[in-house]
């Protein structure tokens, strides 16, 4: 078992309150990823966790055990948390070959000669750098540096392994086969694995579940489609998606059981069914931000049914995607479309688009009121 509880965690460095009130689960298994802009809190989460960092208010549980009660002044030290962590920066002993370094805290935990070798072969295979066992760090790319980094990690077999943003020293190609390589190994172990990113694109690829913080804190934790899908807030939406989510203003009102919607995009009505429950104006209209992820809307050089005519403001191909600028009326949207298409500027086309997958929010709070369905 592996499981972590953070219970009213605050953390303070001077005057700066870092974390506040933080509440969090991170269940046995999970791929849990802690995402956010830089300095959102979340590396000293994972400092905090790992016994790196003291937070000054709250508790943190594993298994069910308790191992920090900042009340108490009760704080069990690293060596006992049964944790690794990986830097961003590898961390590793120039001085001592990749097997040398790999088998360091096995040694450091006296386990016998032929255990070691076992188990450091073992996790240089798994990371596939079995072949580079004799090398030094020198002598290795960043790729398969930070492969050491993680084999060192996982040879000790913890309960929990923290990786904190381990791929931003790497190109792109290089993250690219990082993250299948995490990913397989998480799937193949079982380990409890919490991971620090501020890129979006690893935490919707990798993870089990997403930790999105602002400013120290929480703000949502869903399965990472449910993040991409229904952001809980115009905050969170802005911030999770690339292209960027498209924002439309609209004009809205409860009406006939369900929520009735006006804007450059037509007339809209949604079920009761399909309201998040979220405090809003409950009579009279009120302000409210439509939202559309650019795949979810189509362009055609004919008109359909329910489809809104639009103009090209700018076409630009991309190889495997074509992103069109589009304006409807005072609305400017960008449309992300799969493969080449051409478009001239000013051109007239019709804009098709599935009304379920429209997400709606509350101006005035910039929370969620209408789930994407």
């Amino acid at each position: 078992m592996s499981k972590i509880e953070l219970k009213d965690i605050d953390k303070f460095y001077g005057s700066n309150h870092v974390l506040k009130k933080l509440n969090l689960t991170i269940e046995d298994g999970e791929f849990m990823t802690l995402l956010g802009p830089s300095g959102c809190g979340k590396t000293t989460t994972l400092r905090v966790v790992s016994g790196l960092e003291s937070p000054q208010n709250g508790a943190i549980f594993l298994d069910g055990e308790e191992i920090v009660n900042a009340r108490e002044l009760f704080y069990e030290p690293p060596s006992k948390r049964d944790l690794n962590l990986v830097f961003q920066s590898y961390a590793l002993w120039p001085h001592m070959t990749v097997f040398k370094n790999v088998a360091f805290g096995l040694q450091i935990k006296k386990v016998p000669a032929a255990e070691i070798k076992k188990r450091v072969e073992n996790a240089l295979q798994r990371m596939q750098i079995l072949q580079f066992k004799d090398r030094y760090p020198s002598e290795l790319s960043g790729g398969q540096q930070q492969r050491v980094a993680i084999a060192r990690a996982i040879v000790t077999t913890p309960k929990i392994l923290l990786l904190d943003e381990p791929l931003s020293n790497l190109d792109a190609k290089l993250r690219i086969d990082m993250r299948s390589e995490i990913k397989r190994l998480h799937q193949e172990m079982g380990t409890t694995v919490i991971y620090v990113t501020h890129d979006q694109i690893e935490a919707l690829t990798m993870s089990t579940k997403v930790a999105v913080f602002f400013e120290g804190v929480l703000v949502q934790v869903d399965a990472p489609m449910d993040v991409y899908k229904n952001p809980v807030s115009l905050k969170v939406a802005d911030f999770i998606g690339n292209p960027r989510i498209n924002f439309v203003e609209g004009r809205a009102a409860l009406e006939g059981g369900g929520l009735a919607v006006k804007s450059d995009l037509g007339a809209f009505h949604f079920d009761k069914k399909d309201l998040t429950g979220g405090e809003f104006p409950q009579s009279g209209e009120f302000d409210c931000i439509l939202g559309l992820r650019p795949e979810q809307l189509n362009p055609r050089t004919a008109p359909l049914s329910g489809s809104v005519e639009a103009q090209v403001y700018a076409s630009q191909p991309a190889g495997s995607e074509t992103l069109v600028q589009i304006q409807i009326r005072d609305t400017r949207l960008l449309v992300k479309e799969l493969g080449v298409s051409h478009y001239e500027s000013d051109q007239k086309i019709y804009l098709d688009m599935d009304p379920g997958m429209i997400n709606v929010f509350d101006k005035q709070s910039g929370r969620l009121i209408k789930y994407a369905v």
